[in-house]
């Protein structure tokens, strides 16, 4: 089950819209690959760099160390020549001396030299033979090989007269290898013969036996591109001897490591010219058997970097799937809202990070969303009972009007004016209120409806009402004001203003243009307000004592319908000094008349 589980995730991770856990997944398994192969890949180009180093500095040393050792014994060897050459009664006496041989002088001299010549080679394991051969036919030595006067006129013997003022140095072949050293003997300023030391081939082998690796090849060559040492088991795939003299004279002996490719194979090269005998050691190392090691250790380091890489898409697999499971939770929840499930049982999740508070902001709108449905469910209530309300409503004006019309005919026939007026006004005034469903009237319609409510207030005072229009331009009469925002600042004014007076009240409208707004002023000349009395008809307590009117809609209702419609600067405005006056401002923005014809008026 758990591996079903883990095949159902993988393929939701593939799919053309990865969620979130496949992205965490797969930015952790490129993070983690990138990171394997560029760690990986530094160690092995560095291992490779370090084991070349290392190398090259190995073989340098070695080299340097086995040209140490050489020259020590070279000069070890040097210092037994002088002596030879230098000395006069055993060696320069005995080849000029006229003995013969077979005889008893020459046996003795011979016996003489020879004990000489072996006493400098005792203890000097790595000197095989010490030989002095006279230009006259006279050779005498002390070790192997044998030596006889057939050695005179070979190209040794012209090579060390050549170049035997000090030192010279060659390389014998034949049945025994070795490097001699020889140098002429001089006598009166003319040579008499020539001393030679022949070095142990073995000690060489030993002094540069260097093979950093079992194909390794190392030569030595003299001035004269001659080999005095070449390594032993060289491979079948060594460079001709003709490319080796090609090295050496194009590195000549500078003494760096260079990378070079020699029929197809790729080498370091390494190059040393000795001051002392001016040999010039070469040591070719193939890369591809010295980086063995390193290929094995990048195999190795490939294994390790895949069991890492798996180990780490394990843990990010885990960790992934920890990070997200809250995720995962908080969707589900979310498509059972989409389903209208707003009940569904609240998995908390008790986490501090954005998907916690993700979770509680979730539940908060859920929450919100369900009161906003019961409101609506009430609302919905509400609006049913108002419709059923509103028909009932629209019934009973038709028998309000029929009765009031009644009311008017009777007092026409009795010869009662005033009931007739007053009916009739009455009637006019609810035909504004309850008939006309539109909410915008002109400034002449809520005139007329301010004249029907003065008729009818009028017979309640002892004197007639005073209520003066001052109209500043005829054309603003049909520009469009709310329905029913002048009348109750009118009644306001002639309840609370004027109605308190014995006499001498009188109420002004006043109607006027100022730039886009069209302004009406209501002004009484009553007994005035305080502040305090201004302040509470602006709030709350004055609507509740506004409701209770005639209009049933307050000075607050109309400000709060006109900056509700219009926002600020327009609405209601109170100025008023006690005992004085008090002046309603009200401001609309200005509105052309624009008759519909929908229109209904009943």
């Amino acid at each position: 089950m758990k591996l079903k589980s883990k095949l159902s995730a993988f393929k939701r991770w593939i799919s053309p819209q990865l969620s979130i856990q496949g992205k965490i997944f797969i930015a952790f398994s490129l993070v983690a690959l990138l990171s394997i192969l560029s760690i990986a890949g530094i160690v092995y180009v560095n291992m490779r760099e370090t084991i070349k180093d290392n190398a090259v500095t190995s073989v340098s040393d070695s080299i340097r160390q086995a040209d140490e050792s050489l020259k020590i014994m070279l000069e070890e060897i040097d210092r037994l020549n002088t002596v030879v050459v230098t000395n006069k009664n055993t060696v320069i006496d005995t080849i000029l001396s006229p003995s013969e041989e077979i005889s008893y002088e020459w046996f003795m001299e011979q016996k003489r030299i020879e004990e000489f010549l072996k006493s400098l080679t005792d203890y000097k394991p790595y000197i095989s033979r010490i030989a002095v051969v006279g230009l006259n036919g006279k050779v005498f030595f002390s070790g192997d090989p044998w030596i006889d006067r057939t050695i005179l006129g070979t190209p040794t013997i012209d090579y060390i007269l050549r170049n035997g003022s000090r030192h010279a140095y060659l390389r014998q072949t034949g049945v025994y290898e070795t490097i001699t050293v020889g140098r002429e003997i001089r006598y009166d300023r003319k040579a008499i013969g020539v001393v030679m030391v022949d070095l142990n081939y073995d000690f060489i082998r030993k002094t540069y036996g260097v093979k950093p690796t079992a194909d390794s090849m190392l030569y030595v060559l003299d001035k004269q591109d001659g080999f005095v040492y070449r390594s032993d088991d060289i491979p079948d795939f060594a460079p001709p001897e003709r490319r080796i003299v090609g090295l050496k004279r194009e590195l000549a002996g500078n003494g760096d490591a260079v990378e070079q490719t020699i029929d197809g194979r790729p080498y370091i090269v390494v190059s040393r010219l000795s001051d002392y005998t001016g040999w010039t050691t070469l040591a070719l190392i193939p890369l591809d058997s010295l980086l063995t090691e390193s290929t094995k250790l990048r195999n190795l380091m490939l294994e390790v970097s895949a069991i890492v890489l798996i180990v780490v898409l394990i843990g990010s697999l885990q960790v992934s799937s920890r990070i997200t499971i809250n995720i995962r939770r908080l969707k589900s929840m979310m498509m059972l809202v989409k389903d209208g499930n707003l009940t569904f049982p609240k998995k908390e999740i008790q986490t501090k990070d954005e998907v916690g508070q993700l979770y509680h902001v979730f539940i908060s709108m859920v929450e919100e969303l369900k009161r906003l449905m019961e409101g609506i469910r009430i609302s919905e209530k509400e609006k049913r009972e108002a419709e059923l309300t509103a028909l009932q409503a629209q019934i009973r004006p038709h028998f309000l009007y029929n009765s009031l019309n009644t009311i008017k005919y009777l007092a026409r026939l009795n010869g009662a004016p005033n009931i007739e007026e007053v009916s009739g006004s009455l009637i006019e005034l609810m035909r504004g209120v309850l008939g006309n469903s539109n909410e915008f009237l002109t400034v002449r319609e809520e005139l007329d409806y301010v004249r029907s409510y003065v008729s009818i207030v009028k017979y309640k005072y002892m004197e007639p009402i005073q209520v003066h229009e001052e109209i500043e331009d005829e054309g603003l009469l049909d520009a469009r004001v709310l329905k029913l925002t002048l009348q109750p600042i009118v009644e306001n004014a002639i309840i609370h203003g004027i109605g308190s007076r014995e006499q001498g009240g009188a109420v002004t409208i006043r109607v006027r243009g100022e730039k886009n707004d069209l302004v009406i002023e209501v002004f009484d000349n009553g007994k005035g307000m305080t502040q305090q009395q201004m302040d509470r008809m602006m709030n709350e307590g004055g609507k509740r004592e506004a409701t209770s009117r005639f209009s049933g809609i307050g000075v607050l209702n109309a400000h709060e319908r006109m900056a509700r419609m219009f926002g600020e600067p327009y609405g209601v405005k109170l100025y008023s000094e006690l005992g004085l006056y008090t002046k309603v401002e009200i401001r609309f923005p200005f509105m052309k008349y624009q008759p519909k014809s929908d229109q209904e008026v009943i």
